[in-house]
């Protein structure tokens, strides 16, 4: 018996030595089943009482039962929200490669996330590492902005756009047509410390660079206390961009005098896309109340969470983020769908990601709705008063749980 045929032979042995007592490999259908939870999924206009079976990393069945002997091993998600994985739109997740980041597996049991996009931590200098010793070791599923600064976030806190030579058009192009399975556009940071006296000019060569790209790249633009007048910057942004930290009170805010301004609404009718990122600065109640109120309502949930922000008050982890807009106001399926379907269709790479339907990645998340008096605070000490807050529970990505139940052997993707 030569090596490889010994090897199949132990492996088939274990794994009939550990196949549950008078189960047949004819019952075996599902890897995975997640039984009794109350699923939600917004991209099939779905909540109802359901069983979600998965085989081979893929959704395979979503049904009103599905027998327990059906399954290697299940979860017991009874009284429970179960609801696609989280796509978070904006993270950041380059630890040691850039001065904010987490590691993505590290968060899950706090973020439910099992879909990471960073947010500028790397630019074309360092996006190499970022791509080959991070994305790949990661059990999450990891997409990015590249930063028009090539020294991307390593600086921070000194500001990576300060020298204006650091925005280098080619060298961000070229870094987001070499890695367009990954990469989604570029990412620029319009705040003052962070630009200085170059104003808007680096906002300017990242869609000059998105452009050159050749891909569709989208701009991700943060905007925080911007530089001169907030509705020029508006008036840049295209279809299809996104404007990040939308509900900022740092200064100069898309809410002036009481009114959105009506660059920012016009920047939204044109399908700019009017994303949240919460983080650590960047969430004022006195900005969203009246800014939704006035029909600037978001179009995603992020969250921003790094190691600054994730230390905060406001605790932008990403089921606390929807929760604070569960408080808002907003539906259980719409703060679902904005940390979900939505922000999966701006990354637009994997095939009914953000959804349970049939075929689609196995990640979920399961969830518990508390129903209890809470306080929110913003990221300017504001407070409101809540009574329902989303607590995470369980996580699974591609058919692989984080924790128990444990597959035998353990393997993902």
């Amino acid at each position: 018996m030569d090596n490889l045929a010994r090897r199949r032979f132990f492996q088939q042995a274990t794994a009939l030595a550990l196949w549950p007592a008078g189960l047949t490999f004819a019952d075996q259908r599902f890897d995975l089943v997640v039984h009794g939870g109350e699923v939600i999924d917004p991209s099939q206009g779905l909540r109802a009482r359901r069983d979600v079976g998965i085989r081979w990393g893929r959704i395979a069945a979503l049904e009103p039962e599905i027998a327990p002997a059906s399954a290697l091993k299940s979860i017991d998600a009874n009284g429970k929200l179960v609801v696609p994985g989280l796509v978070d739109l904006h993270t950041h997740v380059y630890p040691l490669g850039s001065a904010l980041g987490l590691p993505a597996d590290e968060l899950t049991p706090y973020t439910a996330t099992t879909t990471y996009v960073s947010a500028g931590d790397a630019g074309a200098n360092n996006f190499g590492a970022f791509r080959h010793y991070v994305m790949a070791a990661s059990r999450s599923r990891t997409f990015a902005f590249v930063h028009i600064s090539t020294i991307g976030l390593t600086g921070f806190p000194v500001g990576e756009s300060l020298n204006i030579d650091y925005a280098d058009v080619d060298a961000a192009a070229k870094t987001v047509a070499e890695n367009r399975d990954v990469v989604l556009g570029i990412k620029v940071r319009e705040s003052k410390n962070v630009v200085g006296s170059t104003g808007l000019e680096p906002l300017k060569r990242a869609i000059l660079a998105a452009e050159r790209a050749g891909t569709g790249a989208r701009v991700m633009c943060h905007i925080g206390d911007a530089p001169g007048d907030l509705s020029a910057l508006l008036d840049l942004l295209r279809p299809g961009d996104i404007l990040t930290h939308a509900y900022s009170g740092a200064g100069n805010n898309v809410v002036q005098n009481g009114r959105v301004l009506p660059a920012a609404l016009e920047a939204k009718q044109r399908g700019v896309i009017i994303d949240v990122g919460h983080g650590g600065g960047s969430f004022d109640y006195t900005v969203a109340t009246p800014a939704i109120e006035q029909g600037f309502t978001p179009d995603t949930i992020s969250s921003d969470i790094h190691a600054v922000s994730g230390n905060t008050p406001g605790k932008p982890y990403l089921p606390w983020v929807m929760s604070k807009f569960l408080n808002l106001g907003f539906s259980l399926e719409e703060v679902v769908a904005l940390a979900t379907s939505a922000p999966a269709r701006v990354i637009d790479r994997i095939d009914k990601l953000g959804t349970l339907q049939i075929g689609a990645p196995a990640d979920v998340a399961i969830l518990e709705l508390m129903e209890e008096p809470v306080e929110f605070v913003d990221t300017r000490n504001n407070r409101r008063p809540g009574t329902r807050w989303l607590k995470p529970v369980q996580t699974v990505r591609a058919g692989v749980p984080f924790g128990r139940p444990y597959p035998q052997p353990f393997t993902y993707p």
